[in-house]
């Protein structure tokens, strides 16, 4: 049935979201999206007070709930939580540092944009669904000391310059945007990319998606297209009810 002037917000597509509820709600799509590399990988939420709300060591982000959720500073020094404080944070706090628009980063290690950052080369973007969030991405050829490397992360972070999204050579790869939407649109997009274009190259190659279409993509930024993230995030909601949950006092499910 057609609802006359029915104008749709994010308050309709999902019950009201804390920042913790959206970084976990963030945490549990992308880990479907391909972004499972088991312990590996780290999401930075900067919060108004210019603290960070951030994924803890030791869970799969499948698993993640609002209460396990770290506070930490800039300095990387844990304000609030009970976890370990993520080994390869320093990539995120440099990138904070460095650039006060982003709002959220998301690193890790997903199956096919991995695949391209070992390779070192950008995958061709063949379709709109590839281009989804826009943005700019760039290879960056940091991999040259430990991940937990101030010195290491600050020079990977200004080769990255102000692009939106990078391929850590040989490492895997590194979202940024101003929101969680966007930067879930960002993230689902580059893995979607990277895995058509696989796919692509594997038939001998094709064209990649034209202009006007793809200078439409490429350039558009802001908060993501509205339904996107929402619909994901139901998904989780329905699959595990109780993920915006506390955990028992033992540490177990409610």
């Amino acid at each position: 049935m057609k609802v006359e002037g029915f104008v749709p917000t994010a308050g309709a597509l999902l019950p009201e979201l804390s920042p913790r509820d959206e970084l976990v709600l963030l945490a549990r799509t992308l880990w479907r999206e391909g972004y499972d590399d088991h312990l590996a990988g780290h999401i930075t939420y900067r919060q108004v007070d210019g603290t960070l709300l951030c994924n803890p060591w030791l869970l799969l982000w499948e698993e993640l709930r609002p209460d396990d959720l770290l506070v930490i500073d800039l300095d990387g020094n844990l304000l609030e939580g009970h976890w370990p404080v993520p080994p390869g944070i320093p990539l995120h706090l440099e990138l904070h540092r460095q650039r006060g628009n982003v709002g959220v980063s998301v690193h890790s290690h997903p199956r096919y944009g991995t695949v391209w950052a070992d390779r070192g080369r950008i995958p061709g973007c063949y379709d709109q669904s590839s281009a989804l969030g826009g943005g700019e991405l760039v290879v960056v050829d940091e991999y040259d000391g430990p991940v937990d490397s101030r010195e290491s992360a600050a020079k990977a972070v200004s080769a990255m310059g102000s692009a939106d999204m990078a391929l850590l050579a040989n490492h895997g790869v590194l979202v940024t945007a101003g929101s969680i939407r966007a930067v879930h649109q960002r993230a689902v997009a580059l893995e979607y990319r990277s895995r058509r274009a696989w796919q692509v190259e594997a038939l001998g190659g094709g064209r990649e998606l034209p202009d006007p279409a793809r200078t439409f993509f490429r350039s558009s930024d802001g908060e993501g297209f509205l339904g996107f993230f929402e619909a994901m995030a139901r998904r989780e909601l329905l699959l595990d009810p109780h993920c915006l949950e506390p955990r028992g006092a033992d540490g177990s499910r409610q």
